[in-house]
């Protein structure tokens, strides 16, 4: 494992969201097109998750996730939507085992708070 300085991991922003919108785009058959409110300071931002197999949209709505939200945009699909955020987990498994595992706030905090 590669090791970053603590002045490199300073740089990933990372914040608390609450997905208000969860869609599956027609063309998908992997990933779910997130609407996730980051607060005033962000707003509201379209992230694209490559869970599907392991989660439904329904699932994901109204709930708080981490997301980083200081990588480049990602064009996804071919309707030139972008990705503008990640969101976290832990993966389980490995290759065509590899299980997503959502990380879930234990308590309800304000969208776009911090993490560090």
């Amino acid at each position: 494992m590669d090791s970053i300085s603590f002045e490199e991991f300073q740089k990933v922003d990372i914040r608390i969201g609450t997905v208000v919108e969860a869609t599956v785009p027609e063309w998908s058959h992997w990933v779910i097109k997130l609407a996730v409110d980051l607060g005033q300071e962000i707003g509201q931002r379209t992230i694209f998750s490559g869970i599907m197999k392991f989660y439904k949209p329904k699932d994901l709505i109204g709930k708080q996730f981490p997301f980083v939200v200081n990588i480049p945009p990602k064009k996804i699909g071919p309707e030139g939507d972008f990705s503008n955020g990640m969101m976290l987990m832990s993966v389980v498994g490995e290759g065509d085992e590899e299980t997503p595992i959502l990380l879930k706030v234990s308590k309800k905090v304000p969208n776009g708070a911090k993490v560090r």
